[in-house]
């Protein structure tokens, strides 16, 4: 009998095996527009912004920390309440474990302070407000940095960490790689 240590070690390693036997040289592409402009899908989609999606590199098992990107196992309520069969998703880390979070018009507030998000254009925000909660322990708020499109934790919930495949630290663009925080 497997157990559930074993089990989610051996679909992490497949899927990495899959993307690599993709073209993915151990990466994903992106595939949506909901990390627009940080990160890049492909045109025509909607709201992609480059004629070739970003290839993202990764690495596994850090210490993640608010502000981070990741590539994580959709939760079954994100497959189901965004409509998408897309397996695997890449958001920013907004909340972490034990936080208090809400939205305010569009502005995120972490344990009743508003969160500096550098990363997000004014024109990419929307203006939603949520009484939000207390984040569980091991899970992850998430949310895209193009919040006008982006299908999110505030929409589904939280990422469990057990579901975190790895942490996006550079995108390959146009020949150029670029550190991304």
């Amino acid at each position: 009998m497997w157990s559930r240590t074993a089990f989610t070690t051996a679909w992490i390693a497949l899927v990495l095996v899959s993307m690599a036997q993709a073209g993915c040289q151990g990466g994903v592409r992106v595939l949506s527009s909901s990390m627009e402009p940080t990160l890049h899908c492909a045109k025509p989609g909607a709201g992609c912004e480059s004629k070739t999606p970003d290839l993202l590199k990764q690495v596994a098992d850090v210490k993640l920390q608010r502000g981070d990107i990741i590539a994580f196992k959709a939760p079954h309520r994100a497959i189901a309440g965004c409509a998408t069969k897309v397996p695997i998703w890449v958001k920013r880390i907004v909340g972490l474990p034990g936080e208090r979070w809400s939205i305010s018009r569009g502005f995120v507030y972490i344990n009743g302070h508003r969160l500096r998000e550098p990363y997000l254009s004014p024109k990419r925000r929307d203006g939603f407000s949520l009484p939000g909660g207390r984040i569980p322990k091991a899970r992850y708020f998430v949310l895209g940095d193009n919040r006008l499109v982006s299908c999110d934790s505030r929409v589904w919930g939280y990422v469990p960490a057990k579901d975190v495949i790895a942490h996006v630290i550079a995108v390959e663009r146009g020949g150029r790689t670029i550190k991304v925080r």
